[in-house]
């Protein structure tokens, strides 16, 4: 029984039935004779779309196998279904029993902890025998269910609202970078356009007459940094560096920082100043970002190249934006070695080409690209709210600690 006044413990058999027996698997060869549109689910979600259904009605379904029990707090160990459906074999297919809500079970079950219910070496995996006497607390009267799930529902529905629209922005920001990179914003405010200005051929395709295209070696002051020391050497104080792991697309990483020794003279010549350019020499090769100072003290190690402007005639922030863009055409796969692991040395890097504005249209294209950028950091400072909010209320109402007011005309059955 629960100690919360009004609540009970319910074993999974107890609250739903569980419908297994009517899962099909279908291998990858049938399903690709039998592409349609009804959703084809496996243990962590979505696998495809196949033709046909087994299923018509809401279910909850948790992995059997392969599922994400490791990692029940960040990510969901169980998912909901709607309409028509197929399940394979590695998913548990569960339905709510008469006179239990179905969602309430759903949220209950959704980052549960069940690591004590799973066996199995290298592929774990939840038995149905110990799915049935998996406990999960639960109001007594429906109503209350309902009420607890119809708020996890619309915190829910904000989440997916939100993630929608950060994936419409990241599209719509895809094709503005296509905009500003190849045909930029004129001194009116404009994108330019092959009917309303003139173009020219180059290296990097049909580009604005008022631009040119020099190698980045010209144009930036390249350095490899420092080789990885074994250990520290006497006289030298270790400090903290930047491999290629800390150097993201738009952030430095500074979360798990190692340490190696540094001179005097090496300190000058790998130290970090604000506006630095970083560029991942191996690894996903090409990845940039900005120094910000996000640590005091940092230098860097001889997996990054740190670029500076020569003369400052071109603006730093606007640098990651071409190479995630000439990455995403392709346009580096000339300038990287072909071995195991892939490289982008020094003297490559120099060669790559770049297109380069005038200072004043550069302004104005990071400008429009800041505006783009804010927006979505709003939106996922939205959405790491939304899931705090969420998490918050799961604890709260998920354990009785805080109860939902009903109304008594709605109370339904009493279990």
């Amino acid at each position: 029984m629960s100690a919360v006044e009004g609540w009970s413990s319910f074993t999974i058999e107890q609250c739903c039935d569980i419908l297994d027996s009517k899962r099909v698997p279908v291998n990858s060869e049938d399903r690709d004779r039998h592409v349609g549109e009804i959703p084809y689910y496996g243990a962590n979600g979505l696998q495809g779309y196949i033709d046909d259904y087994i299923f018509d009605e809401p279910l909850i379904l948790i992995a059997e196998d392969g599922g994400c029990f490791d990692e029940f707090a960040t990510r969901p160990i169980a998912y909901r279904v709607n309409g028509k459906s197929w399940v394979n074999n590695h998913a548990h297919v569960l339905r709510a029993k008469e006179g239990f809500y179905q969602d309430a079970i759903f949220y209950s079950l959704e980052h549960k902890d069940i690591h004590s219910f799973i066996v199995g070496g290298t592929r774990s995996k939840l038995n149905q025998s110990a799915l049935r006497s998996i406990v999960v607390e639960l109001p007594k009267q429906k109503a209350e269910q309902a009420k607890i799930a119809e708020i996890l529902s619309t915190v829910d529905r904000a989440i997916e609202q939100t993630e929608a629209l950060i994936a419409k922005q990241q599209r719509i920001k895809t094709g503005l970078m296509q905009d500003l990179l190849t045909r930029g914003i004129d001194e009116h405010g404009n994108l330019r356009t092959e009917q309303t200005h003139k173009f020219k051929d180059s290296p990097l395709g049909r580009i604005p007459v008022e631009w040119e295209v020099k190698k980045i070696g010209d144009v930036f002051d390249i350095q490899l940094g420092k080789m990885l020391s074994q250990k520290a050497t006497e006289g030298h104080a270790p400090f903290y560096y930047l491999g290629n792991k800390n150097v993201q697309w738009d952030q430095v990483d500074a979360s798990d920082l190692q340490m190696m020794d540094f001179d005097e003279r090496e300190r000058q010549k790998f130290d970090l100043k604000q506006n630095d350019i970083l560029v991942c020499e191996g690894g996903e090769v090409g990845r940039t970002t900005i120094w910000r100072n996000e640590v005091a003290n940092c230098y860097f190690q001889k997996a990054i190249h740190r670029l500076r402007p020569i003369d400052n005639q071109y603006f730093p922030s606007l640098f990651p934006r071409f190479m995630k863009w000439a990455t995403r055409k392709g346009l580096l796969s000339d300038y990287t070695s072909q071995t195991s692991i892939a490289h982008l040395t020094q003297e490559k890097l120099a060669t790559v080409p770049i297109i380069i504005q005038g200072l004043s249209e550069q302004h104005r294209l990071n400008a429009a690209a800041d505006k783009i950028d804010d927006y979505l950091s709003s939106q996922t400072v939205l959405l790491t709210k939304l899931h705090l909010i969420k998490t918050a209320l799961m604890q709260d109402l998920l354990t009785g600690k805080k109860r939902v007011l009903v109304s008594t005309s709605n109370i339904g059955t009493n279990i």
